[in-house]
């Protein structure tokens, strides 16, 4: 699809996890970057799985200094530094996380940064660890990162409060040239930005290139979807089974004259790979019925769709699901005949 960067895992959990690490660094073209803390034993099972690239990170936070690392800043410091020093050593891309940035104290923060930046690290990622920032929060952040170093800078955002992509978005305002992103926003609590969201925000709503084959979106939710055992909910956005479904009598009508009424415009199914769909349920009207009945091949009259329509309504009136086989049967009891069977007649 074009992804520019795969975080494939974290080699030094396990030993299953290194070889599917080691296993995806050698079977894609695309950068494969490892993770790893800023110990020397996951430094060199990162580096020893292939990637091109090693993400080390320490948390910078004192609440998570003192209660997790049992450590001290200057220890934070020092193991940040050796760590990325370690990276470039070994001639492999460097990218240093200050973990839980979005609640380190901000002087701290930018004494970090520096020092990474003293010893070449190619990357710094800003990651919102607990999903508190803001987008206004977030974007006055990295702009103050990005003053302070001039390795590339990357974001990595959290949805504790639904606002993961729309931190990232803000990131990449600020000066940010990338996001860690994930299928279906799966994550760490309630997830991370979703790769679907960021990238079709950045290519419709800031018409921007993002390189992505946008198409295979969808196809690419729902192997995500399969693989991981967690189900899509229907109202998510860009990839979600309602996301281009329309059900009220207004939206319907108003989509089968011309799409761009009750959808976004700048962004279409057909640019995600997915297919607008005309609901039937309480809210539907003699459009959408009028719409479905002919792609059926039945052949209403203006009568017929109206008593149709009210058997439609009354039946997901009572919260029931209207499914095709429903509303040939609504039609078979309207008398509403199939197009060859009304050209038979007139014949």
């Amino acid at each position: 699809m074009g992804t520019h960067v795969i975080e494939a895992g974290f080699p030094v959990n396990s030993d299953a996890e290194f070889e599917a690490v080691r296993d995806i660094a050698s079977s894609t073209s695309t950068t494969t970057c490892g993770l790893a803390r800023v110990v020397d034993k996951d430094i060199e099972a990162a580096l020893d799985s292939g990637v091109e690239m090693v993400h080390t990170f320490v948390s910078t936070s004192d609440v998570q200094i003192e209660d997790s690392m049992h450590a001290t800043r200057d220890e934070v410091v020092q193991r940040a530094v050796e760590s990325v020093e370690r990276v470039k050593a070994a001639d492999v891309t460097c990218m240093f996380s200050p973990m839980d940035a979005t609640r380190t104290d901000e002087a701290f923060l930018i004494d970090v940064i520096e020092a990474v930046t003293e010893v070449g690290v190619d990357w710094i990622n800003i990651p919102d660890t607990c999903g508190v920032a803001t987008p206004t929060r977030f974007k006055a952040m990295i702009e103050k990162v990005c003053a302070h170093t001039d390795a590339r800078i990357d974001v990595h955002t959290h949805d504790d409060f639904g606002l993961a992509t729309a931190n990232a978005l803000a990131g990449i305002e600020a000066g940010a040239d990338q996001a860690q992103v994930s299928v279906n926003s799966i994550g760490e609590r309630a997830g991370n930005a979703a790769y679907e969201e960021f990238v079709m925000a950045v290519e419709s709503l800031y018409q921007t290139d993002t390189g992505i084959d946008t198409t295979r979106i969808t196809e690419l939710s729902e192997i995500v979807e399969d693989k991981s055992g967690m189900a899509t909910p229907g109202n998510k956005p860009v990839v979600g089974d309602n996301a281009f479904s329309h059900e009220s009598g207004i939206h319907a009508a108003g989509v089968i004259e011309n799409s761009d009424t009750f959808e976004p415009g700048v962004m279409t199914p057909e640019m995600v790979g997915a297919e607008r769909r005309l609901i039937l349920g309480k809210h539907t009207g003699t459009h959408s019925v009028r719409e479905r009945l002919h792609e059926l091949g039945f052949a209403p009259t203006d009568e017929e769709i109206r008593a149709v329509t009210r058997r439609v309504k009354d039946y997901g009136a009572e919260k029931r699901r209207v499914t095709v086989d429903h509303l040939e049967r609504f039609a078979k009891e309207a008398g509403v005949e199939r197009q060859t069977e009304r050209e038979e007649v007139r014949a």
